[in-house]
């Protein structure tokens, strides 16, 4: 008997467009193995998904990848959109089109999540990246009627769990989404000086608040400059947050 994570992760490379002869080859099974589960036995697609959400399995606390979740979890907070309404749920993050290398993040990011398909829409200066799942709302629990900055948005005990573990993960998240960085000019007497700077501008300040306290998690310092906007300025500060976040791509 194999496992059930075999079985779903050949179902997946399937519909995915792999042949029988090549997805056998992928999970090391015999090609006899794989075309029963695939072709004459096929599971619904709805049972593989659910083997991928892991708020559905019985190892409840064992997401599939943790550090690409806290990543999704940031660009979601940031740019994302949770649409319910819809026979199935379908998940968007807005990335802007000049930053290639953002889209291919996220793109991996709800792979290694949860998707087993997604899509690329071009919208004016940017791309909608999206995938349709029952269960993206047994992961982003944050979704909800209006924007995010008119309610509440507080994270669940298990959510918080993985930020603990995988900060700098959320942080390129959030700073992905609603951050940049930046040269600084500064002049001081006749002199101008140049140095890099983060900024975090969020009009949520449940949000903002949670950007704060995974820079606390990882002892970077930062400031508020204005009510909805965060600094990180600080030389030391600014090279901690590179190891975890560098400049968009």
């Amino acid at each position: 008997m194999h496992p059930p994570d075999i079985r779903a992760r050949a179902r997946r490379l399937h519909l995915s467009g792999a042949s029988i002869a090549d997805v056998a080859r992928r999970v090391g099974l015999s090609y006899r193995t794989v075309w029963h589960w695939c072709r004459d036995r096929p599971e619904p697609l709805v049972q593989v998904t659910a083997l991928r959400c892991f708020r559905c399995r019985k190892d409840v606390d064992n997401p599939t990848d943790p550090s690409a979740y806290a990543y999704l979890l940031g660009l979601y907070l940031g740019d994302g959109h949770l649409v319910t309404s819809t026979r199935v749920p379908v998940l968007r993050i807005a990335c802007a089109s000049t930053w290639p290398g953002l889209i291919e993040a996220c793109d991996a990011a709800m792979r290694g999540v949860l998707a087993t398909k997604v899509q690329r829409v071009q919208q004016p200066g940017c791309v909608s990246v999206q995938s349709y799942g029952k269960h993206w709302p047994c992961l982003l629990l944050q979704h909800g009627p209006g924007k995010k900055h008119e309610r509440s948005i507080v994270l669940a005990d298990w959510q918080q769990d993985i930020v603990r573990c995988h900060p700098g993960d959320f942080l390129r998240g959030l700073f992905h989404s609603d951050g940049c960085r930046f040269a600084n000019r500064v002049t001081v007497r006749g002199k101008e000086y140049v140095y890099p700077r983060y900024m975090f501008v969020n009009e949520s300040s449940d949000i903002m608040r949670l950007c704060q306290w995974a820079l606390d998690l990882l002892d970077i310092a930062w400031r508020m400059n204005r009510r909805n906007s965060l600094s990180v300025a600080r030389r030391e500060a600014v090279a901690a947050l590179d190891r975890h976040v560098g400049p968009k791509s």
